[in-house]
């Protein structure tokens, strides 16, 4: 028998830890990027999902895609749920994610070829005010 997961959770963060108990710690939960020109690269992202209420093998996949429709990066990892009663925890990590657009990006997090959630990620050019200097960086804030 095989029953396709449920999405539990989706959130994009700057870092995943884990602690001795095995509980997350999610660090800087992202809503919208503010940055200060384009392009830019984050040095850091993360998509942290949590499954649930499937039974079998799967293929998760992730996708940053951009304002124009193609894809900018994505991050593929097989798992398994025994019993529907059961979850599984994914962290995809993105290094060096290069943005070129300003506008809507989103994440798609699909199972064995099933959109399961799309999300905005708006990514805004705020110049930097006089007499500051320009960072190279992204700099994330929550957004609601």
């Amino acid at each position: 028998m095989r029953i396709l997961p449920d999405l539990q959770a989706s959130v994009l963060c700057e870092d995943v830890r884990q602690e001795v108990s095995g509980n997350f710690i999610l660090v800087g939960v992202v809503g919208v990027v503010r940055i200060p020109q384009l392009p830019i690269s984050a040095f850091k992202l993360c998509v942290f999902n949590r499954w649930t209420a499937g039974v079998g093998q799967f293929t998760e996949l992730v996708k940053f895609v951009g304002p124009d429709l193609k894809v900018i990066r994505q991050s593929s990892v097989k798992f398994a749920l025994q019993d529907a009663s059961h979850h599984a925890t994914n962290v995809s990590v993105f290094t060096q994610v290069e943005f070129h657009l300003a506008g809507v990006h989103y994440i798609e997090v699909i199972v064995d070829d099933v959109m399961k959630l799309r999300y905005p990620l708006p990514l805004v050019v705020v110049p930097p005010a006089q007499g500051q200097p320009s960072s190279a960086q992204v700099t994330s804030e929550t957004g609601s």
